[in-house]
């Protein structure tokens, strides 16, 4: 996949992106504490909520300044125009 089709995917579905980021940090995140023995249950889920939680904080952060960018630049209301 080219990055320009990338790009226009991905801020054509930015919710989609940023909820599978969250899920796939939580995972990883859990994957990584649960290999740590000497910490309590209660801890490590605290510690991948965390995780997934500043992963996802980032995400949004970063589609927001796509989203930004795309209407400063009027691409975004030439794809209003495309689908109306």
């Amino acid at each position: 996949m080219k990055s320009d089709e990338l790009r226009s995917w991905l801020a054509e579905h930015k919710l989609r992106a940023v909820g599978t980021l969250w899920a796939s940090a939580l995972l990883g995140s859990l994957a990584y504490n649960f290999s740590k023995p000497n910490m309590k249950t209660s801890v490590k889920l605290i510690h991948a909520r965390l995780h997934a939680q500043a992963l996802t904080l980032a995400a949004l952060a970063g589609s927001a300044l796509v989203e930004f960018y795309d209407h400063k630049s009027g691409a975004k209301a030439k794809w209003y125009e495309k689908h109306i």
